[in-house]
C-alpha cells in the first residue's frame, strides 16, 4: 500500500516546523502474505526482524498465554536457549492453531529471556527456528530481559496476540 500526502498535509507538515518528521512514501518490499497492514515508517530505523507497526485487520482477537519451552509432557525441551526457544515457538503455533489462527495472524510478540546477552549470542540459530515456525512474517516485537521465569529453568517465554480474520462466507 502506498501513502501519499495530500498538499493540505505536506502545508501542514511544512508549518509545523523541524521537529515533525517528514512523511514520505518509501517503496518497500512487499511484506509476506499477512490480513494485517506492516508499516516501517523511513524515519526510524531500519526494522530487521520485527515490524514498527502492525495494524490488524478486522477479526478475532486472540491473547496467547506465555509459552515457554515445555514439550506436552511438561518438561523442558533442553537446557539450551536454542531449544527452548524452538519448543516455545512451536507452542505458540498450537496455541494459535487452537483458537483458528495461523502465524501470520499475530499481531504482537514479546520475548522474555533471562539473559539477553545468551539471546544476542545466537541470533543466527534463533532467527532461523522462528522463520521455521513462523515463516517471513514479523510482528511488532519486543525482547526484554527478566530476572526469571515461572518456571526456575526456563530461559524464554513467548507472549503473543494475535488477530484471526473474520471469516466472510461465499
Amino acid at each position: 500500500m502506498d501513502w501519499e500526502m495530500s498538499e493540505e498535509e505536506a502545508a501542514g507538515q511544512e508549518a509545523a516546523g523541524p521537529s515533525v518528521p517528514p512523511i514520505a512514501a518509501v517503496p518497500q518490499p512487499k511484506p509476506p502474505a499477512t490480513p494485517h497492514l506492516i508499516l516501517n515508517p523511513a524515519w526510524l530505523p531500519p526494522a530487521i526482524g520485527f515490524a514498527h507497526v502492525v495494524i490488524p485487520a478486522a477479526g478475532m482477537m486472540v491473547f496467547l498465554s506465555g509459552q515457554a519451552g515445555h514439550r506436552p509432557d511438561g518438561v523442558l525441551a533442553g537446557e539450551t536457549f536454542v531449544e527452548q526457544f524452538d519448543q516455545a515457538c512451536a507452542n505458540v503455533v498450537e496455541a494459535l492453531a487452537a483458537a483458528g489462527g495461523r502465524p501470520e495472524d499475530l499481531v504482537s510478540m514479546q520475548i522474555f529471556v533471562t539473559d539477553a546477552d545468551e539471546y544476542r549470542s545466537c541470533l543466527g540459530e534463533v532467527g532461523a527456528s522462528y522463520r521455521r515456525h513462523f515463516g517471513p512474517h514479523y510482528p511488532a516485537m519486543a525482547m526484554l530481559g527478566v530476572s526469571a521465569l515461572f518456571d526456575p529453568k526456563a530461559r524464554v517465554e513467548l507472549l503473543c496476540v494475535a488477530v484471526v480474520p473474520a471469516k466472510i462466507p461465499d
